[in-house]
């Protein structure tokens, strides 16, 4: 494949151009699966049967692969790129790799971010597919969530049996879109035939605890669990109410029966892929679902999943949630860096990154340094891909060899956005090398015995460089309530801001001795983990001033433009 830097289309012109093959082939040549066993959603996507994952069980695992990132700014780092880049390069080089992703959001699809299915020519298609409704897994897990909500309001309407204190209703409603009118709203006004008024929340369906649990769950059967164990409010004397107290579970099993199925695509080298749910990483845990991940590794000899956002923010809980509650292993992280994004970290502004700057890259090595020294302390071997962009120089890449040297990791540049799987070569390559002489030894950073308030406090200083963490008598009163009531030996979830270590999103680079704000603390009962919600970090984000939506259409055609 030439060199596209020169002359680049734009991603979807690229995901429009590709010659994409019959999904069913692609799960016969690539991983063996009979079409039996494949609900096709039209010819390029499907799902994988639950009944056919079963059989699945008593096959050897493959290696698995974790690809994070140093923190992001606004010039991109392209960790899911690379992901798709490096499943590609390994396929290339004779390794029967899958890679496993999350499913992007509409919220920062129409919002500022843009879609989630890669870049330049290291993308999974169908791209405006999976990108917009997909499968409509997304749309299950909102109704699922809401189907909650109205049980729980028609449940104080006809008489509240359970003794709901309608001021402890934890339960909020969800939409898969950024809309901060809806934060903070009264539901249930017009009258007594309207219900009993009462301040409630939406949030952002990604940050609902249906798709933690969605992609947490290992089979149908611990998905019901999880669901009824949801704790939708308490009592005047404080006690929980359960959604299996109110029957809710089964229904909202049903509504995410077959989207529990992982969803099978494939990458622009027709390369299999799963892409199967999708919480954000700054205020949920980041990672595709427990399930796909799982399957993959019974179906291939190398799986490459990526974990949102940075290593402090997605592999974290990657580490500390998902791999400790599925028994995963992990063997080895590859840390994504660019140059712009070092030289943003090292005070350059982003309209003067095309500008050679040695200097800046080595103050913005500090961010990734740390991004590298932390995942050691999961025993974690890493190696550093340095995403190629066309401004950068001999110089700056040198340096941040340099910089990796210093650290005993390997930095390899790798141009799989502009060549795809052949400009991952060298990057799979060392991937390899590196698994061959060193697997991991995966621990997760800290014990289930620690009290809640502690492993905040030991990833706060462990990870971030905090001084420590503050909240006020009421925050830690709950903390405390949460360890007294069972919880305590749940994994902690930190919601912050995904630009910088602290939880100021100003602060670049690698701050240290600054101090973590808890502002409130909630349960996730049934996706078994506790969320400390950290500074102004927002569960239902907004949109910007100018929304990508406002350039996304559909031409004379019918094809889809705009979306990026």
């Amino acid at each position: 494949m030439t060199d596209q830097h020169t002359n680049p289309k734009s991603d979807i012109e690229i995901a429009q151009a590709a010659s994409m093959k019959r999904i069913a082939e692609v799960a016969s040549d690539s991983l063996g699966i009979d079409s039996d066993n494949l609900e096709p959603y039209g010819h390029y996507k499907a799902k994988l049967s639950l009944e056919y994952i079963k059989t699945l069980n008593n096959k050897p695992d493959g290696k698995l692969i974790l690809v994070t990132a140093m923190t992001p700014t606004p010039a991109g780092e392209g960790k899911t790129t690379t992901t798709v880049g490096l499943g590609d390069g390994l396929n290339r080089i004779g390794k029967k790799t899958i890679i496993c992703l999350r499913e992007p959001s509409l919220g920062p699809c129409f919002g500022m971010k843009g879609g989630a299915a890669g870049g330049g020519y290291a993308q999974v298609v169908p791209m405006t597919d999976i990108n917009l409704h997909f499968t409509g897994d997304f749309h299950a897990i909102g109704v699922a969530n809401n189907l909650l909500a109205a049980m729980v309001d028609n449940h104080i309407y006809w008489g509240n049996e359970l003794g709901l204190d309608e001021r402890r209703i934890l339960w909020r409603r969800v939409m898969d879109m950024n809309d901060r009118a809806l934060r903070n709203i009264v539901n249930s006004l017009g009258g007594i035939a309207d219900g009993f008024p009462r301040e409630d929340h939406f949030d952002i369906t990604v940050a609902s605890e249906v798709m933690a649990i969605f992609c947490l769950a290992t089979d149908l059967d611990d998905l019901k669990r999880r669901l009824g164990n949801i704790i939708v409010g308490y009592t005047r004397e404080k006690k929980p109410v359960y959604a299996k107290d109110l029957n809710a579970h089964g229904a909202m099993t049903v509504l995410l029966k077959d989207a529990f199925q992982p969803n099978l695509v494939q990458t622009l080298e027709n390369n299999p892929a799963f892409i199967h749910g999708g919480p954000f990483a700054n205020i949920a845990h980041g990672c595709n679902s427990v399930l796909a991940t799982k399957t993959a590794l019974k179906l291939a000899d190398y799986v490459v999943t990526e974990a949102g956002f940075g290593a402090d923010l997605g592999a974290e809980k990657f580490l500390d949630i998902k791999c400790r509650k599925a028994g995963l292993k992990p063997e080895i992280a590859v840390v994504v860096a660019t140059i712009r994004a070092l030289k943003m970290h090292g005070g350059v502004a982003k309209e003067d990154l095309r500008a050679e700057n040695v200097k800046a890259v080595t103050e913005g090595g500090e961010n990734l340094a740390r991004h590298v020294e932390n995942l050691k302390k999961f025993g974690l071997p890493v190696i550093v891909a340095i995403n190629k962009f066309s401004a950068d120089t001999e110089n700056e890449v040198n340096q941040v060899r340099q910089i990796c040297a210093e650290l005993g990791v390997d930095a390899i540049e790798s141009d799989h956005w502009g060549n795809g799987g052949a400009g991952a070569e060298e990057l799979a390559e060392a991937v390899v090398a590196k698994l061959d002489q060193n697997g991991g030894n995966y621990a997760p950073l800290y014990e289930d015995e620690l009290p809640l308030w502690d492993k905040v406090r030991t990833v706060a200083q462990n990870l971030y460089g905090a001084q420590g963490i503050i909240a006020d008598k009421k925050v830690r009163d709950q903390f405390q309530d949460l360890q007294e009531s069972g919880f305590g030996h749940y994994p902690v979830c930190i919601a912050k801001t995904q630009y910088s270590f602290s939880t100021d999103p100003n602060l670049k680079g690698a701050p240290s001795n600054h101090v973590v704000p808890i502002r409130e603390i909630r349960i996730a009962s049934g996706a078994e983990f506790v969320v400390a919600v950290c500074g102004n970090i927002m569960t239902m984000p907004g949109l910007p001033r100018v929304p990508a939506a406002n350039s996304i259409d559909v031409d004379e055609s019918g094809e889809i433009i705009g979306l990026f």
